[in-house]
């Protein structure tokens, strides 16, 4: 079984979501990457998740937003736009924290489970897991999970280490 086709089993993705959602950015020159856990396992040996987390162009979120009422779920919270369609259980969360503006225009196209997809650098990835493990009002599960992908990414690019705050690193050594 190739991964693309274990990971629509894995989020039961039976409207093909992932495809529409792809297509709606192609056809209206979307400009994005792939961050967040997908986006390690375009660095690093791949963990098979619900979850897809983007980053748009700032100036595109809001007409984006608007493109994906009719066809899609759309919450809108704080820092995010999470979007979500019947027939699947994929679950995307377009950040809009404005710390992760700049990561679109450094992205390159990369394979995320057999799919090709503009994701950011390896170091902006690092950087939002950093950020995501750092912050106390996230579920204690989540920031776990945020540094298990940082140990992934620093197992295969050691020389990232110095970019992890040292308190985090300590953490990492413990567990």
């Amino acid at each position: 079984m190739k991964a693309l086709q274990f990971w629509k089993a894995v989020t039961q993705d039976k409207a093909d979501f992932l495809g529409a959602l792809l297509h709606l950015f192609e056809e209206h020159a979307i400009r994005y990457c792939v961050i967040g856990g997908q986006g390690v396992n375009a660095y690093a040996d791949p963990v098979v998740s619900l979850d897809l987390d983007l980053v748009v162009a700032a100036d595109q979120i809001a007409p984006l937003e608007a493109l994906l009422r009719p066809g899609f779920k759309v919450k809108r919270f704080a820092n995010s736009v999470n979007v979500s369609a019947e027939g699947s259980r994929l679950r995307v969360q377009i950040q809009t924290d404005p710390r992760y503006a700049a990561f679109v225009a450094r992205a390159s196209a990369r394979d995320v489970l057999d799919v090709t997809m503009p994701v950011a650098t390896v170091e902006d990835v690092l950087q939002g897991k950093v950020w995501a493990a750092s912050d106390s009002t996230r579920r204690a599960s989540k920031r776990l999970k945020d540094l298990a992908d940082i140990a992934r990414l620093l197992e295969t690019r050691p020389e990232l280490r110095q970019r992890v705050p040292p308190e985090m690193l300590a953490r990492l050594s413990s567990e």
